[in-house]
């Protein structure tokens, strides 16, 4: 694949050698002079001095060719919101790919469309949140581009479906169980598939059934 990297931090730097690596052409581009120079010493022709930004340094980084993919992973929300929008929908590249330093702005990329971002900050506090659940659940994965979001929950004794079969649990229609995993084992969760106290339950469903799946399986 051909992919352009827009931002020479480590994070930056890190993706592209691992994508050379692997066999990919690269293009990276760095705005600052001093970053550049450095990067130009490791990397070669494979780095461009520019402000990703920038629709004619894009089209040098060769955006036109077209690229498979383009990384916005600068140290700027506002810029990897700009470069990712640029990429997407004024040359149409298939992904987009926005690093979000701040999860506070992840909505704004959310509401650009832009539904392919990771963010540091956000999956440290959620491995947090894992260790150390609160309301008896825990948010592993968002599907923003399908409406969904994958959670975990771990069922106590006390919890109202500990003892009960998945087909006899009252769930939303927008609420599925995925697995159920014991002592370490997971197994998919089908009707038959018995809960007890101290398994974890993933889920998958549509955001806003939080609280019903809450009061199905935990209470």
């Amino acid at each position: 694949m051909y992919l352009i990297v827009a931002g020479g931090g480590k994070v930056g730097a890190n993706v592209a050698s691992s994508l050379i690596s692997m066999g990919h052409e690269v293009t990276l581009v760095e705005q600052r002079r001093d970053r550049f120079e450095v990067l130009e010493e490791d990397f070669g022709p494979v780095v461009l001095h520019g402000d990703a930004t920038e629709v004619h340094v894009l089209e040098r980084a060769g955006i036109n060719r077209p690229a498979d993919i383009v990384l916005a992973v600068t140290g700027d929300d506002e810029d990897n919101l700009v470069i990712a929008q640029l990429a997407k929908e004024g040359y149409g590249v298939p992904k987009a790919i926005a690093r979000v330093n701040d999860p506070r702005n992840q909505q704004h990329f959310d509401l650009l469309g832009i539904g392919l971002t990771v963010c540091a900050t956000s999956g440290i506090l959620g491995l947090v949140e894992h260790e150390v659940p609160q309301h008896g659940l825990v948010r592993l994965l968002e599907l923003r581009e399908e409406g969904l979001e994958v959670v975990e929950m771990q069922i106590a004794g006390d919890s109202p479906a500990a003892g009960k079969r998945v087909a006899s649990l009252s769930l939303h229609d927008d609420v599925r169980l995925v697995s159920v995993t014991r002592n370490g084992i997971g197994e998919i969760a089908v009707g038959q598939t018995v809960i007890r106290p101290g398994d974890r339950v993933i889920a998958i469903l549509k955001p806003g059934f939080e609280d019903s799946l809450r009061r199905a399986l935990v209470g």
